[in-house]
């Protein structure tokens, strides 16, 4: 016969430590992980998420906002990937003394624009009418040289 152990999880059995990490909803404790674990682990957590993910997690309550808004390595790497539309830009950003959530944010939509366009989604609009909405932005020259190469390699 096998033996199974249930953690008792009722607030008023548990010690105080317990009862003062868990919360209650609908009548069910649920432990809050950022809250047990050190704020290093939680930060590894939330870097294993995509930006969308981690902009979703950091409203979810205020202690994930406070590890997520206050770790700007968090913001970095999505900054440095892919997403970040020219190292000159990013450049410039951090120079002027901006957070890597903020030239992050700035970049967003330019960087989307760019990977949409390289990867040929506009290839086939005839005229202006037929683009898209947000599917123009600002660009620097580099960032257009690059468009422009790979629009004249297909």
């Amino acid at each position: 016969m096998q033996h199974v152990s249930k953690r008792n999880i009722n607030p008023r059995a548990a010690g105080e430590e317990v009862v003062s990490l868990l919360s209650i909803r609908n009548g069910v404790p649920e432990l809050n992980f950022t809250e047990m674990l050190p704020t290093e682990m939680s930060v590894k957590i939330f870097s294993e998420l995509d930006v969308r993910s981690l902009c979703h997690a950091s409203v979810t309550c205020k202690h994930w906002n406070l590890i997520i808004e206050g770790s700007d390595n968090l913001w970095r790497s999505h900054c440095l990937s892919a997403l970040a539309v020219s190292h000159r830009e990013v450049d410039g950003d951090r120079s002027n003394g901006l957070s890597w959530k903020v030239t992050l944010v700035r970049n967003y939509q330019k960087s989307c624009v760019k990977r949409r366009w390289l990867k040929g989604k506009y290839s086939n609009i005839r005229c202006v009418e037929d683009l898209p909405p947000n599917s123009m932005c600002s660009l620097d020259v580099e960032t257009w040289g690059e468009i422009l190469e790979a629009e004249l390699e297909r």
